[in-house]
């Protein structure tokens, strides 16, 4: 398996167990409470650090594995990279957009961060998919 499938598996799963801690964390601090009146900053925050810390940490563990065993990154293993990327990018495109209409309609804050980290763990998610079944099926 190439070093940049890992760092795609990786990625995806990280994304995905983050966003299912935070949906977990906020749900259970809810309380008797409306769901816009839930602490979620914390949860947000500190889920967000995490995939970028095991992010970053599994990075390098993949780059010294992958000299030690000579795998080095190559031109198809860039342009995958760069086909996942865009295809990712969609979904940070929405969320922008979907925020900014949100904030227009004055919508609570509450709901404006959750659909922005909402669209980013689906650009982290759909990206990493699209690299995984490049480097899986091929490109066509």
């Amino acid at each position: 398996m190439a070093v940049e499938e890992k760092r795609a598996w990786t990625m995806a799963i990280t994304a995905m167990v983050g966003y299912a801690v935070y949906v977990l964390i906020v749900l259970l601090n809810r309380g008797e409470r409306p769901l816009t009146e839930t602490p979620y900053a914390g949860a947000l925050l500190w889920t967000i650090v995490f995939g970028i810390v095991v992010g970053i940490t599994t990075g390098i563990w993949f780059g010294i594995a992958a000299r030690n065993d000579g795998m080095q990154v190559d031109e198809r293993d860039r342009e995958i990279g760069r086909f996942g990327d865009h295809i990712g990018q969609s979904f940070v495109v929405i969320g922008g957009v979907s925020a900014m209409a949100l904030a227009v309609f004055e919508v609570p804050h509450f709901w404006i961060a959750n659909v922005l980290y909402l669209c980013f763990v689906l650009s982290a998610l759909l990206g990493s998919v699209a690299k995984i079944y490049a480097y899986r099926r091929g490109m066509a």
